[in-house]
């Protein structure tokens, strides 16, 4: 009974702490602008199964996508098991499914220890591919001491999980062969049953090893849950609305504000009314409160994995710019305007902003739109988005726009083309041919 009291209160304490670091991080998405992005719900559901759960993305990348795969599974298979462990630690008892699944029941444990061993060593070899062949993706000035930790933490915990689940596994089959207190003969044990030589032979000791495995397995399941708010790791949750909300218009394809073509629509038709006079707070994006909900959704679901950098024609040539601090940097800042909320109140003003403090003009400006890194993401993240609409700031509130811009911008004002002959003239090439 004191054993199933702690449990409860583990339980309820876990659950309590991600809700509210959950809820925190759906409060700083909604400081974004409204868009809209609830039209064409079957294509959207279509796109999540596919990207989200299918993981079409991955594949470009084959070892990656087949370790990722592994764990993928692992994780959302053997989250059944876990459901086991919950209800035998509210209810005192052991293995409650084996009953009601009968001989499924085996197959089921037996599918799991396969999934684990396999979790285990995708596990090392991306430990292996981050620390010991350092792969050139895993770096970059964004990826400084604690994204670089917080990769290594992850896959450490999982590895220790997954050995926890198997020898946990193993002392219960030979508590099993000895029939020992209340552990019946449930279960198949492919893999754990080759740990049993490792084990005491002492019933008692191999009772406490079991009960030390289960409180570690299901403990570190909780614990690794409220880590995931403070880590990349979020998009384990945040994969699937992030991947229904895609925009579904062709990839490059540029918004128009509403105030702007209203203005545009007066200047050619007078007797135009606009439907919505009200003006824009402001145009384009200084700080991450001037991005859309989505764009913020995206900052969060950043898996940090690098594709976008690593496929980056400027990241390429050595100009500064990297997608994925794009939406590192995005998700720092909204993340310290909503603790100056918590701390200051919604009023408060740090006098700082997403451009200049975290993200510099010159990465802005490097930028070719050419739609590699969204193209490039798993989850279907858009850096593009957020770069457009701080040059949109710098351009239409600042008038900052390099000079060579502001040759194309002159030109297409008095010429009606980018470059600097006029009409009349933009045919002369083919005189003497």
């Amino acid at each position: 009974m004191i054993a199933q009291i702690l449990f409860i209160i583990i339980l309820a304490a876990a659950v309590y702490l991600f809700s509210k670091n959950a809820g925190r991080i759906r409060r700083n998405i909604l400081l974004g602008k409204d868009t809209d992005r609830s039209d064409h719900p079957a294509m959207r559901w279509k796109t999540m199964a596919k990207i989200a759960l299918g993981q079409t993305k991955m594949v470009k990348r084959p070892l990656a996508a087949v370790m990722h795969f592994f764990i993928y599974v692992g994780f959302i298979i053997i989250n059944l098991e876990v459901m086991e462990i919950m209800i035998d630690g509210i209810f005192g008892s052991h293995r409650i499914f084996s009953k009601p699944l009968g001989s499924l029941y085996g197959l089921l444990i037996g599918g799991f220890e396969f999934l684990a061993i396999l979790v285990l060593i995708a596990c090392v070899v991306f430990l292996a591919r981050r620390n010991i062949l350092r792969l050139k993706r895993f770096r970059g000035v964004e990826m400084t001491e604690w994204p670089r930790s917080d990769a290594n933490y992850i896959l450490i915990i999982e590895i220790l999980l997954m050995t926890a689940f198997l020898t946990m596994n193993a002392a219960d089959h030979k508590l099993q062969l000895l029939n020992f207190g209340h552990y019946i003969k449930a279960g198949s044990f492919p893999v754990s049953s080759f740990l049993n030589s490792l084990l005491p032979n002492n019933a008692n000791s191999l009772a406490i090893i079991e009960r030390v495995c289960w409180w570690f397995h299901i403990v570190g399941i909780l614990a690794f849950l409220n880590y995931l708010p403070y880590s990349k790791h979020f998009h384990i949750l945040l994969a699937f609305p992030n991947t229904y909300y895609s925009n579904l218009h062709p990839k490059g394809e540029f918004t128009n504000m509403a105030s702007v073509t209203n203005e545009v629509k007066a200047m050619l038709d007078p007797s135009f009314v606009p439907e919505s006079p009200a003006e824009p707070a402001r145009f384009g994006a200084k700080d991450v409160t001037d991005l859309t909900w989505k764009n913020l959704m995206e900052a969060y679901t950043c898996t940090e994995c690098g594709r976008c950098t690593s496929v980056c024609p400027a990241n390429i040539t050595g100009k500064l710019l990297s997608p994925r601090k794009i939406m590192m940097d995005t998700r720092d800042r909204i993340t310290e305007v909503g603790n100056n909320i918590d701390q200051f109140g919604k009023d408060h003003q740090d006098g700082k902003a997403l451009l200049d403090n975290y993200i510099s003009r010159e990465e802005l400006w490097a930028c070719t739109t050419c739609n590699a890194c969204v193209e490039a993401c798993p989850v279907n993240i858009n850096p593009l988005e957020i770069i457009t609409e701080m040059r949109r700031y710098i351009v239409m509130e600042e008038s900052q726009a390099p000079a060579s811009l502001n040759n194309m911008f002159g030109n297409v004002e008095n010429n009606g083309a980018p470059w600097k002959y006029s009409n009349a003239d933009r045919l002369n090439w083919r005189e003497g041919s």
